[in-house]
């Protein structure tokens, strides 16, 4: 049986080609990326012992392998610690029984007032799970008619696997959905992860379970929606991690381009328009 941590194991090493570590290629082969005898060679352990890794049926490498196997695969930071993380669940240091604690919704008044200072630009406060804490205006002008914040406890990562007009606001639909997959590995905590990944699975369905399965971090890449009334805006993002006992981030949504900036500055002076012929 499988592992998380045998799966991305595997999933890295097959993304390797060997020649980026000096080793020759070997033509056609029936599997992609690197061999696991040239990575066991390169962590300094057995090819069998890796092999048990892979396959689930080592559940307990020691930290010392695990930093030989990061060595070897040439991790970045983000990625040895999704290792050591993954480690951690296949180990069973992270188990739990029944339903977990949900995670913190409160956002703390200091953070609410950040976002303040933030006006007009487009910020939220998150979870890895997805939940949408808190939010600019500006931000709720730019979701706003999509279906996301429509629901009482608004949840991106719902969202993304299970509302179909998902996939025409996110053209990159793709791309957002292995980031979205991805982010559940890494809190707020294990169980909660766990336990949020059982729930969505069966409504989700196996674009979701096959993207849990993948464990590889998707690239850093602008963020393109297609805007009901705006069109195609591009946005670079910028995450700042909130203390540790928040379990929370904020997000910042930058325009990628001049034609961002034109087009939410014309969205929002028809807003203005909008609400005081309301008023």
């Amino acid at each position: 049986m499988s592992t998380p941590l045998g799966d991305f194991i595997r999933a890295k090493r097959d993304s390797i080609q060997p020649e980026s570590f000096g080793l020759p290629g070997r033509g056609r082969r029936r599997s992609p990326g690197l061999r696991r005898s040239d990575l066991a060679t390169r962590a300094r352990i057995s090819v069998e012992y890796l092999t048990r890794i892979e396959q689930g049926r080592d559940r307990n490498p020691s930290p010392a392998v695990i930093h030989a196997l990061a060595d070897a695969l040439s991790l970045d930071a983000a990625e040895r610690n999704h290792l050591r993380h993954l480690a951690k669940i296949t180990g069973g240091g992270c188990a739990g029984r029944g339903r977990p604690v949900p995670p913190n919704r409160q956002v703390r008044p200091t953070v609410l007032q950040t976002l303040r200072l933030l006006e007009p630009g487009i910020a939220f406060v998150t979870n890895r799970l997805g939940d949408v804490l808190a939010y600019t205006r500006e931000f709720e002008l730019l979701m706003r008619g999509i279906g996301l914040l429509e629901s009482g406890t608004p949840n991106l990562t719902r969202y993304v696997f299970t509302n179909p007009h998902a996939r025409i606001f996110f053209p990159d639909w793709d791309q957002v959905a292995d980031e979205r997959a991805f982010e559940l590995w890494l809190g707020p905590s294990a169980e909660t992860s766990e336990w949020f990944r059982a729930e969505l699975a069966p409504l989700a369905g196996k674009e979701f379970t096959r993207r849990l399965n993948r464990h590889l971090p998707p690239p850093h890449v602008p963020l393109r929606v297609n805007h009901p009334i705006a069109h195609e805006l591009r946005w670079q993002r910028e995450k700042l991690e909130l203390p540790k006992n928040d379990a929370q981030e904020l997000v910042v949504l930058l325009p990628a381009d001049d034609a961002t900036a034109r087009a939410m500055e014309r969205l929002r002076h028809q807003s203005d328009r909008i609400l005081r012929a309301v008023v």
